[in-house]
């Protein structure tokens, strides 16, 4: 803009100054010519007062150099010529200056010459004898008065020109200044140009409306930010080149990123092939719904394609995590195949041990060990059996289960007196310690976690061991329940898994003493039922103790 204000400024003051130059010179030229033709006047009555003096004589004898005098007969033959032999000259009544001058007495013209590029001026005066005198003088034409002063004219041309780009700078930045310097934050408070107070208006209230739709964008901008952020599931959305747009939180922790990684590519914050198979069939316009394994687990990941004017804008990535689902899922399959195993194989024994007794295949001696033995793998089965009700019961959550005050170490002495046959059984010898402590809580499940624990430790111990069972008072906690044997002891790899169903440690120890292998699941059912922490401290050899801290 300030070039072309430039441009302007500067072809209209060398405009202005030819004009000016060109107008001047035709005034100038008109004004001079007046002035000499009242000059010639002047000069043609002095030399009329000589030739009626003095006749020919006087013109004999004046020198002049630039003037030309012609006397003139009444009938037009020419006298007398300062620059010609009159006998060779025309008649000159034709004249104009000629006749105007017998008419009248006195009498001018101007004539132009073109062979020598100039204008003559003609004045002439009837005298008293009736003869005319006329004086004549050239008159350079506009273009020879030009062409003479053109160096003149040339300088002024250019100190013109030089002090025109001068203004012109000058001028152009003081009028785009205030433009450049225009508060268009606030368009109503510039008052330099009034011509732009319509476009200031404009300008103010277009940004109105822009300030209005911005805080109702920022507005539903926040809602769904806050919408997407308080999501527990994850979700990305992608421009149609696969670049991040929006991630929230949810998402940002299980792909272990951080909010820098908008505008990025989706492949530089997962390589899962997984997810990109799913993302490129969603930029195709297929949506997908699949189950796919990331370093935080498994998520079913929706992935929806977003549509603009019927043509894919980019797509929608929900995740969902189904960890605990596929783990609850496996849990199920692995707890429907270890029931099936651990009931097939007891049947089998009374199948097999029925069987023989109804072949008659069996001595009357032996009937009885064969009845103890159907007897013995009965009573596993209803013990397994017993124990998966009471699992079921807990994985609901034990609800209609009544809450009262126990105390806890009663519970705990009734359980060690029902286990002194096994005790004895097993020779391993079994005592209660510690104080009486009252706890709210299930009486039955309280009852089944102690009895559960010390059944364990009498099972999985040595010969002439031993059991303990501690109840003490700690800090933070209104009861800790500890049983520690000097049993086999549990590797350390594998102490987290021993609360999982039908897991077993020494599986041939296990069949040997009869164990169900959900023992140890009651025991962490419970425990969380009454929001107690679960301790295991254990060394293979010395034997295990685990503690139950109950809040």
């Amino acid at each position: 803009m300030t070039k072309r204000i430039f441009r302007s400024i500067c072809f209209v003051a060398i405009a202005v100054f030819l004009a000016s130059l060109i107008l001047i010179m035709g005034v100038l030229y008109g004004y001079f010519s007046n002035v000499q033709q009242r000059q010639l006047r002047m000069q043609l009555e002095l030399a009329a007062q000589g030739v009626t003096n003095e006749e020919t004589a006087y013109l004999e004898d004046l020198r002049v150099q630039d003037y030309r005098i012609t006397w003139i007969a009444e009938d037009g033959m020419v006298l007398f010529d300062s620059d010609a032999y009159s006998a060779d000259m025309a008649n000159h009544l034709e004249r104009e200056e000629i006749r105007e001058a017998l008419a009248t007495g006195y009498g001018e013209s101007r004539r132009y010459s073109a062979t020598l590029m100039d204008r003559s001026l003609y004045a002439a005066q009837r005298l008293p004898d009736g003869t005319v005198l006329r004086l004549s003088i050239a008159q350079s034409s506009i273009l020879t008065l030009v062409l003479g002063m053109a160096q003149p004219i040339c300088i002024v041309f250019l100190v013109a020109v030089v002090l025109s780009i001068l203004l012109a700078i000058r001028l152009s930045k003081s009028i785009v200044r205030p433009l450049n310097e225009m508060d268009l934050d606030h368009p109503l408070s510039n008052a330099e140009y009034d011509e732009l107070a319509p476009f200031l208006r404009r300008i103010d209230s277009q940004q109105q409306k822009l300030q209005g739709q911005k805080a109702r964008l920022e507005q539903k901008q926040a809602e769904l930010d806050t919408i997407i952020g308080s999501m527990s599931e994850g979700m990305v959305l992608l421009n149609e080149q696969g670049k991040i747009v929006s991630i929230n939180p949810a998402a940002m922790r299980l792909l272990g990123t951080s909010q820098n990684c908008v505008g990025t590519d989706m492949l530089t914050v997962s390589r899962n092939l997984d997810l990109h198979d799913i993302l490129s069939q969603a930029l195709q316009g297929q949506s997908e719904v699949q189950t796919v394994s990331l370093e935080t687990g498994q998520y079913q990941i929706s992935a929806s394609t977003i549509m603009s004017e019927e043509k894919v804008a980019g797509a929608a990535l929900c995740f969902f995590d189904v960890t605990e689902k596929e783990k609850a899922e496996q849990m199920r399959r692995e707890f429907t195949a270890n029931v099936s195993h651990e009931l097939k194989t007891p049947l089998h024994s009374i199948s097999g041990y029925a069987e023989l007794l109804k072949d008659g295949m069996v001595k009357s001696s032996d009937i009885v060990p064969f009845a103890e033995k159907i007897y013995t793998e009965a009573q596993r089965m209803v013990r397994l059996l017993e124990d998966i009700i009471s699992l079921s019961h807990l994985d609901e959550g034990a609800d209609d289960m009544q809450w009262a005050k126990v105390d806890l170490y009663e519970l705990a002495e009734k359980a060690v007196n029902g286990l002194d046959t096994e005790a004895t059984a097993a020779m391993v010898s079994i005592k209660l310690r510690g104080e009486h402590t009252a706890l709210h809580g299930i009486p039955q499940l309280l009852y089944s976690l102690i009895y559960n624990l010390c059944d364990n430790a009498i099972k999985y111990n040595r010969a002439g061991g031993e059991v303990e069972v501690s109840l003490t008072a700690e800090a933070g906690c209104s009861a800790a329940l500890s049983v520690r044997d000097t049993g086999i002891g549990i590797p350390t790899d594998e102490q987290e898994r021993i609360f999982e169903r039908f897991y077993r440690v020494d599986k041939s120890r296990s069949k040997e003493v009869g164990g169900t292998g959900l023992g140890l699941s009651i025991v962490k059912h419970a425990a969380m039922i009454h929001h107690a922490a679960i301790e295991v401290n254990s060394t293979i050899g010395d034997g295990t103790t685990v503690t139950i801290r109950f809040p």
